[in-house]
């Protein structure tokens, strides 16, 4: 039966020291990995993110502590460090193209690709909230424990990049409608 994001799978301990162990361990999570990877790195293979994720991961294992909180926002908080490190090292200008099969696609994409050009406008403050608790399925104190901050300021931040949001895409369909 798959997991949650946040549900603790017998893993309230350190990761295993072997590294069987330690691929169970991180397994219910990198579906996670691989969407906040893709969220916050676009433009960058995202595999090569989560690889990177994993390889930290190992080698801090023995630095994981289950009351600072869950397998998830820890492992997610290593992606989230290592996406932003993949961009850095990018050219600047470089766009991921998405393939366009047919046609009756197209108003799919144009209305993916305004949310997308709208959440990229974000501050990244609000950004890397919004990515976390909408597009990786984390929970306030998940998020919170990878943006590290207080449960109270990831629901300001998300509710302030909402409303940022809000009139953007309010914006861009009365520009729509008027064409």
């Amino acid at each position: 039966m798959p997991t949650m994001v946040g549900e603790v799978v017998g893993a309230a301990q350190a990761p295993p020291g072997d590294g069987p162990g330690f691929v169970a361990w991180v397994r219910p999570w990198l579906g996670a990995m691989a969407r906040l990877a893709g969220r916050l790195a676009a433009g960058v293979d995202r595999d090569d993110v989560v690889q990177e994720a994993l390889a930290r991961a190992w080698v801090k294992r023995g630095q994981y502590d289950a009351s600072r909180g869950t397998p998830a926002a820890w492992l997610l908080a290593i992606t989230a460090d290592q996406a932003r490190k993949a961009v850095r090292r990018t050219r600047p200008g470089l766009v991921a193209l998405r393939d366009v099969e047919d046609d009756g696609r197209v108003q799919e994409l144009d209305a993916r690709m305004d949310v997308e050009d709208a959440v990229a406008g974000l501050p990244a403050r609000q950004r890397l909230a919004v990515d976390c608790y909408y597009f990786a399925d984390l929970s306030i104190a998940e998020t919170a424990a990878v943006m590290g901050c207080s449960e109270g300021t990831v629901k300001s931040t998300l509710s302030d990049a909402r409303t940022r949001l809000r009139v953007r895409l309010e914006v861009s369909e009365s520009v729509e409608a008027v064409r």
